[in-house]
Parts: C-alpha cells; sequence; structure tokens
C-alpha cells in the first residue's frame, strides 16, 4: 500500500480534534517501552479505528509523533558508510543507493499514534514504503561498519585481572 503521510498526517490531527481527544504532540515511544502493544497495520491501516478503540476504553490523551525526513539522517547514512570495511567500488554503489533517497527530504517519513491503558502503551505506527528501504539500506550499512577494538587492543579486554602467563 502506497501511503502519503503527509496527507494522512492532516487527517490524523483533524479527526483527533473533531473527536475531542487531547493531543500530546510528543516523541517516538518505540524505544521508550518494553511494554508496548503494536497495532496490526497491515490488515487494520485505518487510524481511525485504532482511536475508535482507545476511547472504548476511555482514553482522552493521544501522543502524536510524526517524523519529517532530513539531510540530517542522509548526511549520518555517509558519514557511517565511510566508516565501513567494504570496497570502494561496493562503497561508491552503496553511496549511490543512498543518493537515491535525497528527493524524499522534507517528507514525512513516519507517523505513530499511542496511548497508554493499564499499565501498557498502546501503538498505531506507519512507515513510508521508501522510508522502509532507507532504513533496510542504513541497516546493512551498520553491519558492515567495523566494530572498534576495546582500548588498549585485545589483551586488555578483561580489565586486567588475569594474567597471561
Amino acid at each position: 500500500m502506497k501511503l502519503n503521510l503527509d496527507t494522512l498526517k492532516v487527517e490524523v490531527l483533524s479527526y483527533l480534534q473533531r473527536q475531542d481527544f487531547a493531543v500530546f504532540h510528543g516523541y517516538s515511544r518505540l524505544a521508550d517501552s518494553d511494554s508496548f502493544v503494536s497495532w496490526d497495520t497491515e490488515r487494520h491501516p485505518d487510524f481511525r479505528e485504532f482511536l475508535d478503540t482507545a476511547r472504548q476504553a476511555g482514553v482522552k490523551l493521544v501522543v502524536y509523533h510524526d517524523q519529517v525526513f532530513s539531510s540530517d539522517m542522509l548526511e549520518e547514512a555517509r558519514e557511517r558508510l565511510e566508516l565501513t570495511d567494504i570496497s570502494e567500488p561496493e562503497r561508491r554503489t552503496i553511496g549511490r543507493q543512498v543518493d537515491e533517497f535525497d528527493p524524499y527530504e522534507g517528507f514525512t517519513c513516519l507517523l505513530e499514534l499511542s496511548f497508554d491503558y493499564q499499565g501498557r502503551v498502546y501503538l498505531f505506527h506507519l512507515s513510508a514504503e521508501w522510508y522502509e528501504d532507507f532504513q533496510d539500506l542504513v541497516e546493512n550499512i551498520e553491519a558492515a561498519v567495523e566494530e572498534e577494538p576495546p582500548p588498549g587492543g585485545a589483551d586488555e579486554s578483561m580489565g586486567g585481572y588475569y594474567s597471561t602467563n
């Protein structure tokens, strides 16, 4: 399903206002909690269903978060690519793949709604398909970044507690 999250975020905010939800403009809650429950956006992609569930549970406050794709994200991917231990031709190829995401700068790449209910965070999360592709590319770059050796070399990895005799 092709999503235009820029259009959808306007629709979501309008719906929240019409339904008298208090909207807290917050950060993504994906990394904040290990006790969240994700909405099945593949089979139920309509945010209205999620918010109707919140309303039926008596929820009045919804956390809203969106993220705009930025040049900083692209630059960070390029910087990480330079730290990889891959051949120069492969690095150029991957660099061109990163460059293909330049036209998306300024577009909304993800949208998230969440609410708290009985100690759990309930989460509705959508990402643009192209952003998922970008994240996959960044994961591949990260996997190729050489791990830094511990300070002082491998012999000091045990903190000097054990003898090398």
